[in-house]
């Protein structure tokens, strides 16, 4: 049912319908009315009586899918890209339909060919730099803990939000009363709310009184004192509408009202004026101070097919509203945004790397981070949406048809710290592989110590409500530290930019640090190359722009004599080509190996390990200063 908040409009039908031909115009019909249960059975029939081609499993699958039935719909979609070549979007979403059966090495394979199709999408790009992303987002550390409400019912039941008054707003099919919709075969939606209890149960929940219509009505938002409502209802309250007048139907947009509360009671609604026939406007959540409102729409500056837009208020005056950008809004559906009291965007979305259908993703407008997906159990391979989280009570709601319809579930945090951490060299902004993190905590003993991978990242879960310290440290860089302080939850960043130790320069050489070499090889490592920049760096400066260096390279004594010169003339000789490959002139720059003939520590057969690493070294002699 809650694809009717992301859907372009509603019908009422009084005619005919034109159809795609003769054959199908009866299921056609169903179709354009939004009847997609009835719509899909009309369809199966011409498959029965063996009068289907592509469009007819297309339209098929599109309604299966618009009902979330996942399994039907995925077979659907794969008799009609048997039957003909389909758009690019039929094939994005037989993989949705693929991922949420389980079916992950097909759904990529579909995703593989819309791809093709689409290269310069976003959700293309995506999955071609990520393929292979669900293992890694399934282990993702656990954000939240979840348990099925006590307010759900057999039909559906989605939008739940928390106020500060301890009622819970909800929007429901529950009504029976009500006249049945088509899409579903469920009761029109009406707004409800229940008591939030200190236990955190929730009281039997009742009709909100001066709100409901004849139509759907709801999600809500609540401001932050209470007396405000905003909600979303149909067009047709104030008579707006588009007339097909070929077919003789009627179509409405959801759009979005204000209510306030006055002796106890709501009233005085008002339609937004950002209000359209031409679009819609849904979904609504209020900032804490009141001052901006997020709502979800496909008006006209949509990416995708709908959007997360939002809009300064200022009691009854409104600005412009702008869409929430790039960091939230891909090519596909976003949908049913909330932000949270510190800030935080919740929302979910069908087009971003997720486990299937939608999932929930939050994004810290605070920071210039990226959007997150909140992972399981939140998220599954089911739809999972309308995300809502009350700071002051440290409870969230959000809503998922993993049951089979959607139900609400309660969400309550982990309290848990993920601590990420990337390291990179200051002066060039390289990451840096290997260095070494350790974690310590408040007493500073060590918890933890890890080395950084290949994009200089290294991560700590840690509790929360607690102090830690990090000690970063690498091989010819200064060390330095980082403070985790107490927060109740989620993420901390620790950008590291470690300095490189400058060289020594005496009057007879330039002191590196070690410059280490693979065993048997003669090639520059990453290391080396780091430090034979700073020799580099040295030789370009104006101080020191006649300087001319002779290189040494020397080796332990195991080995024979004629392999260890061989091996460091090697080295040496690598060596002055890899500082000629930096600009410097071949006049200013020679070497030579000298095998194991001028040991440091000259400790015969009897060398420690920690000998023979000191007489294994390259030496940078000045010859002209």
């Amino acid at each position: 049912m809650k694809k009717i908040y992301i859907t372009l409009s509603f019908v009422i039908a009084s005619g005919i319908l034109s159809a795609q031909n003769k054959e199908t115009k009866t299921a056609d019909k169903l179709y354009k009315k939004f009847e997609y249960v009835d719509a899909a059975a009309a369809y199966q029939k011409l498959v029965d009586e063996g009068k289907a081609d592509g469009y007819v499993y297309k339209q098929m699958a599109e309604s299966y899918y618009n009902v979330f039935n996942a399994k039907e719909a995925a077979k659907a979609y794969a008799q009609a890209i048997a039957a003909e070549k389909q758009d690019a979007e039929t094939y994005y979403r037989y993989a949705q339909m693929l991922k949420a059966s389980g079916q992950t090495e097909e759904a990529n394979k579909q995703m593989q060919a819309f791809a093709a199709m689409k290269p310069n999408d976003d959700r293309a790009k995506a999955f071609k730099s990520d393929p292979n992303y669900l293992p890694k987002l399934k282990q993702q550390a656990k954000m939240y803990d979840i348990a099925a409400s006590d307010i759900s019912s057999d039909k559906s039941d989605f939008g739940a939000v928390l106020t500060n008054e301890n009622e819970v707003y909800f929007t429901s099919a529950r009504n029976e009363a009500r006249k049945t919709y088509g899409w579903n075969e469920e009761p029109y939606l009406d707004l409800y709310k229940a008591t939030y209890n200190a236990n955190g149960t929730l009281s039997e929940a009742t009709l909100v009184e001066g709100i409901n219509t004849r139509w759907h009505d709801g999600p809500a938002t609540i401001s932050a004192d209470g007396n405000t409502m905003y909600y979303a209802s149909e067009s047709y309250n104030d008579n707006l509408y588009e007339k097909d007048k070929v077919n003789k139907l009627k179509f409405s947009q959801v759009n979005l009202y204000k209510a306030t509360k006055v002796d106890g009671k709501w009233s005085n609604v008002k339609a937004l004026p950002f209000n359209s026939k031409e679009y819609s406007t849904s979904n609504p959540s209020l900032s804490k101070d009141g001052k901006t409102l997020y709502f979800s729409s496909n008006m006209p500056g949509s990416k995708g097919g709908i959007d997360i837009w939002k809009v300064a208020v200022n009691g009854d005056e409104y600005g412009t509203p702008e869409n929430a950008g790039d960091k939230v809004n891909t090519e596909g559906n976003e949908s049913f945004p909330f932000i949270s009291d510190e800030n935080v965007l919740f929302f979910s979305s069908d087009a971003r790397q997720g486990f299937g259908g939608f999932d929930v993703y939050q994004l810290d407008l605070n920071k210039n981070s990226e959007a997150k997906n909140v992972g399981a159990p939140v998220n599954s391979e089911k739809d999972d949406f309308a995300f809502t989280y009350n700071a002051d009570k440290k409870v969230g709601f959000f809503s998922s048809n993993r049951a089979g319809v959607d139900n609400i579930y309660k969400a309550d945090p982990v309290c848990g710290v993920l601590v990420l951490s990337n390291v990179k060299n200051s002066k060039n902004g390289n990451v840096l592989a290997d260095a070494k993190v350790v974690l310590l905590d408040k007493d500073n003993k060590v918890i933890a110590t890890k080395m950084t991978d290949g994009s200089g990242n290294a991560n700590f879960d840690v509790n929360c409500d607690e102090v830690y310290s990090m000690q970063f440290s690498k091989e010819g860089f200064d060390p330095d530290t980082f403070t985790v302080e107490k927060t109740r939850g989620g993420e901390v960043m620790a950008y590291i930019s470690l300095d490189p130790i400058k060289p020594i320069i005496t009057e007879t050489e330039v002191i590196l640090q070690p410059i280490f070499f693979e065993f048997n090889k003669s090639n520059i490592t990453a290391q080396g190359a780091e430090e034979l920049d700073k020799l580099v760096e040295v030789m370009k400066s104006e101080e020191h722009k006649d300087m001319v260096i002779f290189a040494k390279s020397h080796t332990d004594n195991r080995g024979s004599d004629k392999y260890n010169l061989n091996l460091s003339d090697r080295r040496a000789k690598s060596t002055v080509q890899y500082i000629i490959s930096k600009g410097i002139s071949k006049d200013r720059i020679t070497g030579q190996g000298f095998g194991e003939s001028e040991p440091k520590v000259d400790c015969g057969e009897d060398c420690t390990e920690e000998q023979h690493a000191l007489n294994r070294r390259s030496e940078f002699l000045i010859v002209k200063k």
